[in-house]
């Protein structure tokens, strides 16, 4: 930067005595367009990425219920006696509090039939209600599903694993990142016979996800577990990642 100031400065000197001061604005445009595209030619742009592999802290639960019935007053009634059933089951046997049981799904729908005499005809009706549920000893995470389904719930869906705070771990990951985007520009200038000046600009690039890994379809997981008594659930490995784009002088 020092030595285009210098340059800088004879432009605007040789301009001077040349054409005089009334040309003043024009010899300023000329290097700094330049100063411009000579800063572009002496970049470059890398995306450093770190990531952390971590065990969870915490699970979100899909557990619903879904009741069919002649009317949707009866589809509801009794969908609603086996949802306030497992409410009551999680918060008393379970111990989660109100703040970590949340309805997201509710639905009372019509069922159709068709035929080529009596076309198409309302045959009953379907009560759809859906809880997520934030559980956080995930050692008993099968035994938890076990017994929802023993209360009545028969729509259980991905548990999803996460950490419940992940910005707990963003300086680590942007700390890995930025050293995957030392590397990386230092074996581009090398590549180049050029030498890696200082960070120009640094931009973080997260995409929202958030670290997660699911499960298998937890009816389909029961199933596979009947024979051992109970549904086994692993918690496995999460990961926090970032991404930066980093652009560096080159010397």
């Amino acid at each position: 930067m020092k030595a285009w100031g210098k340059t800088l400065g004879t432009v605007l000197l040789a301009g001077s005595l040349m054409i005089g001061g009334s040309a003043l604005s024009g010899a300023f445009q000329a290097p700094e367009k330049a100063y411009a595209e000579d800063v572009q030619r002496n970049i470059v742009s890398v995306t450093g990425k770190g990531e952390l592999a971590i065990k969870p802290d915490v699970v979100y639960l899909s557990i619903g219920v879904t009741t069919s019935a002649a009317t949707a007053e009866e589809a509801q009634k009794t969908n609603g006696a086996k949802i306030a059933k497992i409410t009551a089951l999680l918060k008393g046997t379970w111990g989660i509090a109100d703040k970590d049981i949340q309805s997201t799904q509710f639905s009372v729908q019509p069922n159709y039939s068709y035929s080529e005499k009596d076309g198409q005809q309302v045959k009953g009706y379907n009560a759809h209600h859906t809880l997520q549920v934030t559980y956080r000893d995930l050692t008993k995470v099968g035994a938890l599903l076990d017994a929802a389904s023993a209360a009545g719930a028969n729509n259980i869906g991905n548990a999803q694993f996460a950490i419940e705070d992940p910005s707990a771990f963003e300086t680590q990951v942007i700390e890995k990142a930025m050293a995957n985007a030392d590397v990386k520009a230092a074996a581009i200038a090398k590549a180049a016979k050029r030498s890696l000046g200082q960070v120009v600009t640094v931009t973080q690039n997260d995409d929202g996800n958030n670290p997660v890994v699911y499960m298998e379809n937890a009816a389909m997981s029961k199933v596979a577990a009947d024979a051992a008594g109970g549904t086994s659930v692993e918690p496995g490995e999460v990961k926090v990642s970032t991404q930066l784009s980093v652009v560096y002088e080159l010397k």
